[in-house]
This record gives C-alpha cells, structure tokens and sequence, in this order.
C-alpha cells in the first residue's frame, strides 16, 4: 500500500452505533401518525442515504404520503434532541483513532447526517483525534457523490493518492469510487459481507476489528 497520510471515516456503522436511537426515533415519529413501526433489522437497511431515503422506506407509502415532508421533519427534529441516548462507539474504535492520531495520521469523518449531529458526536466521542467532522449541508450533494470527500481533503490538505476512505456500507464503497480513494469496508457494521460483495466490493479490503486498520497502513 502507497504512503497514506489521511483516513475518512463514515460515521454510522464505521465509528459509532446509532441503529438503535435512530430506530427509537423513527418509531417515535411514525407512532405519532398512526404509521407502522419498524423492526431495528429493518431500519438497519435503510440507513446510509440519509434522512429523507430513510424515511421514504420507512413509510409504506414513502414520499406520496400527504404529510411526508412534515413527518421528515419531525423526525430530523427529534433525532438531533436524541442522538445520544443508546449510541456509542464500536469496539476497539476509540484505540484506533487514538493509535492514528499518535502516527500522525490527519483524520476525517463525512457522514450523511446532518451537520449538527456530526458535529455533536465527533466532538463528544473523538474531539482529540479527529479534527475535520462533516455532515449534510444545502451546498453539498451527501453521499455517495464524493463532494463531502473532497471538502474534508481540502480542509486538511490532503491529495486522493495520499487519502484512503473506511466505511461499512454499500453507500461508502460507491463514494470512495466516486472519489477516486481506495475503501476499506468494515464488517462491525450496517451491512455484511455478501451484501458489500453483492455491491460490486470485491476490490475493496475487508477488515473484522478495528485495530486491524493500524496493521494495513504501517505495511
């Protein structure tokens, strides 16, 4: 592997599980309309895209729904006030992050939530390592476009040939293709193995634990 200076992370299903509270608020605001609930397995196949994709699947009628738009934005509303309550980072993160920061390593997180809830989380769990957090905004495409990639490299003054990507979904493997940055594509996450392999990720490294990540780019 070529010298790598800088890692961009995804956020939800790389660094922290938050399936659980945005189960919780998804149900929270589809019990408010009289709208079916969601399994958390069910959820955990809608995450990646984004708010409105999530909430477009999580209701059967998806954006016809008369009051989609006001559901929406219920729902952003009540998960920036609950995004904290059961989440957390995964094993073995807050040591890798740590060994990365200690190597020098300039770190990234981009996620498809939105701005303030990135913000949140980065600075709650991994302000000491991580200096350049991103989330959506009007004046960027999220994910997979590469647009928040890009943003985060120019912020920390790293080129692709030097920068890698690590993310757990589909969603993440398409994004780095679409920022021409190799992907390591977790397997503690969102998605398994075959479903990655069924996305066209067979190119990518596939890694179990976190710590293994440290191991791949002393090599």
């Amino acid at each position: 592997m070529d010298k790598i200076t800088t890692v961009v992370f995804d956020m939800d299903g790389t660094l922290l599980n938050t399936l659980d509270d945005i189960t919780d608020s998804v149900n929270v605001i589809l019990g408010r309309h009289d709208l079916p609930l969601r399994t958390i397995d069910e959820i955990r196949h809608m995450v990646g895209n984004g708010a409105s994709y999530l909430m477009e699947r999580a209701i059967a009628s998806g954006k016809e729904h008369p009051e989609f738009d006001i559901i929406l934005k219920e729902y952003q509303s009540y998960y920036e006030e609950h995004c904290n309550i059961k989440t957390g980072p995964y094993k073995h993160i807050p040591e890798l992050l740590k060994g990365l920061n200690e190597r020098g390593y300039k770190l990234a997180i981009v996620s498809n939530k939105p701005m303030g809830a990135v913000k949140e989380l980065t600075k709650i769990y991994f302000g000491d390592y991580v200096s350049v957090a991103i989330g959506v905004t009007e004046t960027m495409r999220r994910k997979p476009y590469p647009d928040e990639v890009f943003a985060a490299m120019d912020e920390l003054g790293s080129t692709k040939e030097e920068s890698i990507y690590v993310g757990d979904s589909e969603v993440d493997h398409k994004t780095a293709m679409n920022s021409g940055l190799r992907c390591i594509s977790c397997l503690w996450g969102f998605r398994t193995k075959e479903e990655l392999l069924n996305a066209g990720a067979s190119g990518n490294i596939f890694v179990s634990d976190p710590l293994e990540i440290l191991d791949l780019l002393q090599k």
